[in-house]
């Protein structure tokens, strides 16, 4: 943890030992001044030598449990700051506490007093009489933000993610709807989780997150062909992807025999289909039962087969029906135009009709 606040004065302490010193003083000059000076330095050996800064605070002469105390305070003050959290645009407060952030703060008091240790008792009297600072600065690291800091990722993940969106397509409420795909947008969690660590630890007051983008799973190129039938136009649409690429005039279903409006499928194409009379006790009694291939067949030369009960998308010969309501409820295209669908659409196409 940076130090985040001033050194406490050690002005008091220097007037406190003045009269320690001249004490000393006087039993070095005089007889047994070493041992003097040894039995001084043995009653503070639990004091932390002078010019020691742990996490701001100048422990310098302190007890380890005074230490413990002031240091444990800077360090809780530092742990209840406002970290400013920017993701997308958002913003949030959190304090690292909040995170699960908390500070061991005992091992660096040990540390200290170790530094003291270390040395011979002439050195530690020396800094401790003479006032001489060791000028050492020590940190608190600041760790431990574990699930609490993951959940508060997954919270501003959630605030900000934006789902991805096809390439489409579709009717919605009897109306065409063509959506273009769209990048999604979230959070990119484990590098989010390190940069709130890092601010946690090196004393930040602001972090942005990092965002990343996601594909949509279908774009445009993708999304392949869909024909799409204006019954009110009488006119078929060829689109590939989201333009369109081909427009036909077309006749379809005239009075009581109506070209069902909805969402289908091409389940088969045939080239050169044979005619089966769909209606021999109705419409279609004064007709043949079956008709083969040749110019009086009534699916042209080449016939896209919808999932919608028996209706197709077929040639006519009677290409003056095209443009008007004249079919029993299935497509009719001018036999060339047949043939040139049918060579630029695939069995599962989609198949939109609406008014």
């Amino acid at each position: 943890m940076a130090p985040r606040h001033a050194r406490r004065s050690r002005g008091w302490r220097r007037f406190a030992r003045i009269g320690v010193f001249v004490l000393v003083g006087l039993l070095v000059v005089g007889s047994g001044g070493a041992y003097a000076a040894y039995r001084y330095e043995q009653g503070q050996a639990h004091r932390i030598l002078p010019g020691v800064v742990i996490a701001g605070v100048d422990v310098g002469d302190m007890t380890r449990e005074d230490a413990i105390a002031a240091v444990e305070e800077a360090v809780d003050e530092d742990l209840r700051r406002e970290i400013e959290v920017v993701a997308r645009g958002r913003t949030w407060h959190i304090r690292p506490s909040e995170l699960g952030a908390s500070a061991d703060v005992a091992p660096r008091i040990d540390a200290a007093l170790a530094i003291g240790q270390e040395m011979s008792w002439t050195d530690r009297a020396f800094h401790r009489l003479f006032d001489r600072p060791l000028d050492e600065t020590l940190d608190v690291p600041v760790g431990g933000a574990g699930p609490e800091l993951k959940q508060f990722v997954r919270v501003v993940d959630e605030a900000i993610s934006v789902s991805p969106s096809n390439a489409n397509i579709e009717l919605v409420d009897g109306e065409l709807v063509v959506e273009r795909p769209k990048l999604g947008i979230g959070l990119e969690r484990a590098e989010a989780a390190k940069e709130l660590r890092r601010a946690v630890r090196e004393g930040s007051d602001s972090v942005m997150l990092p965002v990343r983008k996601t594909d949509p799973k279908v774009t445009a190129e993708e999304l392949g062909k869909t024909i799409v039938v204006r019954i009110s136009e009488n006119r078929l649409y060829v689109y590939e992807g989201l333009k369109v690429i081909k427009r036909f005039d077309v006749a379809t279903g005239l009075g009581g025999y109506p070209t069902p409006r909805g969402t289908w499928n091409i389940w088969d194409k045939r080239e050169n289909p044979i005619w089966v009379n769909p209606a021999p006790d109705g419409w279609g009694k004064d007709l043949p039962a079956v008709i083969g291939p040749g110019p009086g067949n009534p699916l042209g030369t080449h016939a896209l087969y919808l999932d919608a009960p028996g209706i197709r998308i077929h040639g006519t010969y009677n290409e003056a029906s095209i443009g008007t309501f004249a079919s029993h409820g299935c497509i009719r295209m001018r036999i060339e135009e047949s043939k040139e669908l049918f060579g630029m659409i695939d069995i599962g196409t989609q198949v939109l009709i609406l008014d």
